[in-house]
């Protein structure tokens, strides 16, 4: 998941595991342009090319640090030559990379687009020039991919909203801030059904009370912070839990908290488990991220390109065993949903095991002592 001032450990690539680490996000290293794309031949690997096409990095350094080297590494274990660009934001960039993909004949189309409308009418060209299409991450509504691969984003939700409840257990009818993503990233609205899922109900019963819910578009963490502070004052500080749907946009409701005086004393829930959320974390101002593992994203992802580049729905259809309803053209996407995982203080290490955050890159200064607390190393 988003933020514009996240820093993230980079990945560098062996073929199995990203293990080092970057520091803040630049659009430079990886970025791609579409004179790249339309400029590469079609061949390379075993199996042929694969054009992949990622949405920006100026909200998010995932992209370029993890997931980039991932889709790299675990598409050319299955013998394909990965063309890897980013679209940095930009419908029409987007549109052209695709078209360059689109005429190279590449053998399977894999995009992870900023707006569902522009990745459905790519999905409509290739499909016209015979070229199957994967839904990386997000999906693109009222498309014709025959396939996605993503986490389970509701169930994303419930963890956070559910992580945010055990942490107010006790309080009498907390008030609660619900600051979510995007309102045109599908994702952040199976985000927000999981977090309504989990607090609607006691809402209703009265056990908690609604302060506003609040979608931030492009998950812009400065928008965020500048939106909960006037929620915050708006409430005359009476605010007892923040769902934040990122760890950028906690990080942004956790700035107006101290502020207040009140960070480690309001819960704020988070995701993506980046180096600054997991710091948040071990400081105590923030209560939980969500893991999860880009790496069994890529790699479901090259197994499902190399069965559709051979044409084998039937090896395709047995790794998409989950489904995602798309109510625009309501019809039910074929899609790989991976289980995310809830991360708190007594966890952070895994996060650490698994090679995608470096201890030395959050034991630092202060929190040296914590991650020894924590069996962080």
């Amino acid at each position: 998941m988003r933020s514009r001032t996240l820093t993230l450990l980079a990945a560098t690539v062996s073929a199995g595991l990203v293990l080092t680490a970057c520091g803040a996000n630049s659009n430079s290293g990886g970025s791609g342009n579409s004179s790249s794309a339309a400029s590469a031949p079609a061949g390379g690997g075993a199996n042929g090319k694969v054009g992949v096409i990622l949405p920006e990095t100026a909200t998010s350094a995932r992209w370029e640090a993890f997931d980039k080297p991932m889709l790299q590494a675990a598409l050319s274990a299955q013998g394909f030559s990965a063309d890897i660009q980013n679209a940095q934001g930009d419908n029409q960039k987007f549109s052209t990379l695709a078209d360059g993909f689109i005429s190279q004949g590449v053998k399977v189309l894999i995009i992870a687009p900023s707006d569902p409308a522009v990745g459905a009418a790519i999905e409509t060209k290739a499909k016209n020039a015979g070229i199957p299409v994967i839904d990386y991450d997000r999906p693109s509504l009222g498309g014709s991919a025959g396939y996605y691969v993503s986490f389970d984003n509701e169930k994303v939700g419930e963890l956070q909203a559910q992580g945010l409840v055990d942490a107010l257990k006790g309080k009498p009818k907390p008030a609660i801030v619900q600051i979510e993503g995007a309102p045109t990233d599908n994702n952040a609205t199976l985000f927000g059904d999981g977090h309504d899922k989990i607090l609607k109900p006691l809402y209703a019963s009265g056990a908690m009370s609604l302060v506003r819910k609040q979608a931030i578009n492009d998950w812009d963490a400065a928008l965020g912070g500048t939106t909960f502070e006037q929620i915050f004052t708006g409430a005359g500080g009476k605010v007892d839990g923040v769902v934040a749907a990122n760890d950028e946009l906690a990080g942004a409701v956790i700035t107006v908290l101290k502020k207040n005086g009140l960070n480690g004393k309001v819960p704020v829930t988070g995701q993506d488990s980046t180096a600054a959320g997991l710091q948040a974390i071990l400081r105590g101002d923030q209560t939980l991220t969500i893991f999860k593992p880009i790496k069994e994203e890529a790699e479901n992802t090259a197994k499902l390109a190399a069965a559709l580049a051979k044409n084998d729905t039937a090896a395709a259809d047995k790794i998409a065993t989950g489904t995602l309803h798309d109510p625009k053209n309501n019809r039910d996407l074929k899609s790989v949903l991976l289980t995310p995982q809830l991360i708190t203080i007594n966890n952070v290490k895994d996060v650490v095991t698994q090679g995608y955050v470096k201890a030395s890159e959050i034991c630092t200064g202060d929190l040296a002592a914590k991650c020894t607390q924590y069996g962080i190393s």
